[in-house]
């Protein structure tokens, strides 16, 4: 549920997390959630080379993560039914994302998707991988919309609808800092730990926001931080977010 009925039940932590490449496994897709992996798996877009580089060029500034990624969105023509029925067949979860799931709904620990994919592909992927329970986590990305004088299910037919204006086209602090901003108006509330989880450069706007950051081994996020001089902590699988969220 958004923000503010997420915090009804005044839970003690709020984990939100990227989705692509970090729920699920980097071995099966890159960390973006359609065209990258497309592009990776299937040959359906502009290839892994021109993947790569447009990471390294948004890392670096020489280009928006939203223009970046609008390349790659533009370079696949599959028709966006197909698109889904891909990845359904291709993606793997990270093994030990659903024992953090089971755990987070024992304990009342509301877990949100920030996600610069889209709507459909990330909830079906959910309910495939995880199951019905996933019904309840909240995904908070990008929509998909036809193209002028197409429709989705047609080749080139189909287009991404961004979440906001910014450059990150889904800027993941909009989502988190309305609850930062609750409690420090709220001081007599209990506050919970706030975390989250990520990959890519697709999470440069959430890795200020929360009190703990974990980033995935070898990956742009850790590059970022390090940069930066930002606190996260490595993960390498969900084993371990899941024994550091326990412990706090």
């Amino acid at each position: 549920m958004p923000y503010p009925e997420t915090l009804k039940s005044k839970p003690k932590c709020i984990f939100f997390t990227d989705f692509d490449g970090t729920i699920t496994l980097k071995d099966s897709h890159g960390p973006f959630p359609l065209p990258r992996s497309l592009c990776k798996t299937d040959n359906l877009g502009f290839g892994k080379e021109l993947r790569k580089q447009g990471n390294l060029d948004t890392l670096n500034g020489k280009i928006t993560f939203r223009d970046s990624f609008q390349e790659m969105i533009d370079s696949v023509k599959t028709p966006f039914p197909e698109c889904i029925d891909l990845l359904c067949k291709n993606i793997k979860l990270d093994p030990y994302f659903n024992d953090f799931y089971k755990w987070s709904r024992e304990a009342k620990v509301p877990v949100i998707v920030l996600s610069s994919g889209m709507t459909p592909i990330i909830r079906a992927l959910l309910l495939q991988l995880v199951g019905p329970e996933a019904e309840d986590i909240e995904i908070v990305c990008n929509e998909v919309v036809d193209r002028p004088g197409k429709t989705k299910e047609q080749e080139g037919g189909w287009n991404i609808q961004y979440h906001d204006d910014s450059d990150f086209g889904h800027d993941k602090s909009l989502t988190i800092r309305p609850y930062a901003k609750h409690f420090a108006e709220h001081p007599d509330e209990p506050r919970p730990t706030l975390f989250y989880a990520g990959d890519g450069v697709s999470d440069l706007s959430a890795a200020r926001e929360t009190d703990m950051l974990f980033a995935k081994k070898g990956k742009d996020l850790v590059t970022y931080c390090e940069r930066e001089g930002l606190p996260f902590t490595v993960f390498e699988d969900w084993q371990s977010i899941l024994a550091a969220t326990k412990a706090i």
